[in-house]
Parts: C-alpha cells; structure tokens; sequence
C-alpha cells in the first residue's frame, strides 16, 4: 500500500513515524528514531551556533557549516532507512508531513551569531530543513507543515474535530503499543496529513 511518513523534530533527533491504509482508517507500518547527529560530534552539533559563538569568525562559520552538513547527510541517511525498512515490508513511501518551524529571515551566521536569540530561532530550524531537504532528495512528496498549526490544518483537510483526531491518534497507539507520547502523536497526525495529500 502506499505510505506516508511523519516526522516530528528535535535537536539531534528526531520521532518517525508511518502510516498507510487510507485518510478514514490509517494503520501504523513503523515508526523509528531518527538519529540526527553522530554520537561522537553531540556535543557541538546538537547546538552547532552555540558551540560557535566563542570562535573567531572564519572558525565560527566552519563549525555552523560543518553541523548543517553533518544534518543534512544524517537526514538523508536516516529518511533512507526508513524508507527501506517500508518497502521491506511490501509497501512503498510516496509523501512525508515534516513539522516546521516558522520561517528565518535570511541572516548571515555573523548576523545570527551577533543575537543571542537568534542562534536559537537557526537551531530550530536547523534540523526540520534537514529533514525537509533529505525528503526532497529522497523524492518524496514535502507536506511542509507550521507546527502550531498542525491540528487547525488537520482539522481542515480531513473534515474531523479535533477531539476525534486526538482520539484516532491515541487508538493508534493503543495498536501499536509505546513509546507513543506527544512525538509519535504529532508525527502520526502530520503522517494522517501527508496521506491524505497523497491520496488525492
């Protein structure tokens, strides 16, 4: 059947999970624990503007690069497992609802690291884009979706309330079983989302 991801990011992780069957009656296929960054860099690159903020400059602007490409090759092997243990089960990924953050304007690292506040604004971006990117390249249809909008969108586009959404997502994981928190239910719903999208 065709599968639809949903991911709900964090600094260096990131929650996955996946859903097919139709918008009516999704059922869980799988869901994982995407690892964003590499165990020996976690103490920089989970917060690579903060470990940068000390550096001169030139150092400074190679660290940020370094963890944003550190992400991004991390998101893309990471959406390619998941894609793989999917289609190891029969069925074939076509769309992903990735959780996003509102947009940055578009600052320099200088600029981002001259504003204690920005540095946070960047880093919670840093690894939704990723995982944004890693779909694109991964040729999966991108359902971008404004966090604090999640449920007023899926309120819309699958013409339910909102207490009967919350209530399919829980009996999701009542199917499935833990870990099933906030992570997993957001993922689920913004999955709910990207399969409908998909579906037509």
């Amino acid at each position: 059947m065709k599968v639809a991801l949903g991911v709900k990011t964090h600094s260096g992780w990131a929650a996955l999970v996946a859903l097919g069957g139709n918008r009516k009656a999704p059922q869980v296929i799988g869901r994982i624990r995407m690892e964003l960054v590499e165990a020996a860099d976690a103490s920089w690159a989970k917060q690579p503007y903060h470990a940068a903020e000390h550096l001169n400059i030139n150092e400074a602007r190679g660290l940020v690069a370094r963890g944003i490409e550190s992400a991004d090759r991390l998101a893309i092997r990471e959406m390619q497992r998941a894609m793989a243990l999917t289609r190891g089960m029969g069925h074939e990924p076509v769309a992903c609802g990735v959780l996003m953050a509102p947009a940055m304007p578009g600052w320099t690292v200088d600029e981002i690291l001259a504003v204690h506040v920005r540095m946070h604004k960047a880093e919670g971006v840093l690894f939704r884009e990723a995982i944004a990117r890693a779909t694109g390249f991964c040729r999966l249809r991108l359902i971008a979706i404004p966090e604090k909008e999640l449920e007023q969108r899926a309120e819309r586009a699958l013409a339910a309330p909102r207490d009967r959404l919350r209530k399919a997502v829980a009996d999701l994981g009542r199917a499935v079983g833990p870990p099933w928190g906030k992570d997993q239910k957001d993922a689920s719903l913004a999955a709910m989302l990207a399969l409908a999208s998909a579906s037509g």
